[in-house]
């Protein structure tokens, strides 16, 4: 059952606090039914039934141990360890993404580019940076190119997997 608005519930309590005042039998009634009511129950998590950036943590894991690189502490580590786990994490994740999605530049034009922007443009699509000022339309150079995604499919989870769960601990024996 929906919550009472708060004014509804005051013009509620005050109709009924003169009515209880006057009628003695209306109070009594009242006063055994509230003692008998029972405590309400919580109301139960709000499930989240989209899973899907879960299980592409969990696909970026699995191919590219991503999860386990953005966590380590790379501090104590030489640059030169740093880059070749970065290319270890690269290979897998990249393999994993290319399995399961296709992916194509917002632009067509090159890095470094001139481009014109005209009255109109799709401002989603194309972000300003820089010295912003005035109104299309905005001569600029391509910095990067974007991305945008052309199809995306990701595997069904396993039955009974817990999706929060992107990586199993592992135990060896």
């Amino acid at each position: 059952m929906a919550p009472m608005p708060f004014v509804s519930r005051v013009l509620l309590a005050w109709g009924l606090w003169f009515r209880i005042l006057l009628d003695g039998a209306l109070a009594g009634r009242l006063d055994r039914a509230s003692r008998s009511l029972p405590e309400p129950e919580p109301e139960p998590a709000a499930v989240r039934e989209d899973t899907s950036a879960l299980e592409l943590l969990a696909l970026l894991q699995r191919e590219g141990r991503f999860v386990d690189f953005v966590e380590q502490d790379v501090d104590t580590f030489s640059d030169a360890d740093v880059g070749a786990a970065a290319r270890v994490v690269h290979e897998g994740c990249r393999r994993a993404l290319r399995a399961h999605g296709t992916f194509a530049p917002v632009r067509a034009e090159e890095e470094g580019a001139k481009v014109t922007l005209e009255v109109g443009f799709d401002a989603s699509r194309v972000a300003l940076v820089g010295n912003v000022s005035g109104s299309p339309p905005f001569s600029g150079i391509v910095k990067h190119r974007g991305w945008e995604v052309r199809g995306f499919a990701l595997p069904e989870p396993a039955e009974g997997r817990d999706p929060a769960v992107v990586a199993a601990a592992e135990v060896e024996l």
